[in-house]
């Protein structure tokens, strides 16, 4: 599944994973939440929604970098669908 998370040094990281475990790094066990992507809006971004089972949902604000290599490599603008599939109320999410 895509999945994605916040890693504890602040990586946004995106795979296709089974278990969002799979997306930290070696020796960590915790992470600041994450949840589940897609491709959204004709490829003109992607949705982020939902929650980590084991690690929660996300906190946004610990981002520090983005790994784009999970999905595709370059940047795409990032947008939160707290109540997905409902696409009302979405977060843009600002990387610096």
């Amino acid at each position: 599944m895509q999945k994605f998370v916040i890693t504890l040094d602040g990586e946004l990281r995106f795979g296709d994973v089974n278990r969002h475990k799979g997306l930290l790094p070696m020796g960590d066990n915790e992470c600041h939440g994450g949840g589940f992507w897609k491709i959204h809006e004709g490829g003109m971004s992607i949705a982020l929604y939902g929650r980590s089972y084991d690690y929660g949902g996300p906190d946004f604000s610990m981002i520090n970098s983005v790994d784009w290599a999970g999905i595709g490599g370059k940047f795409i603008p990032l947008i939160y669908y707290p109540n997905y599939p409902e696409l009302d109320n979405p977060e843009y999410i600002k990387i610096y």
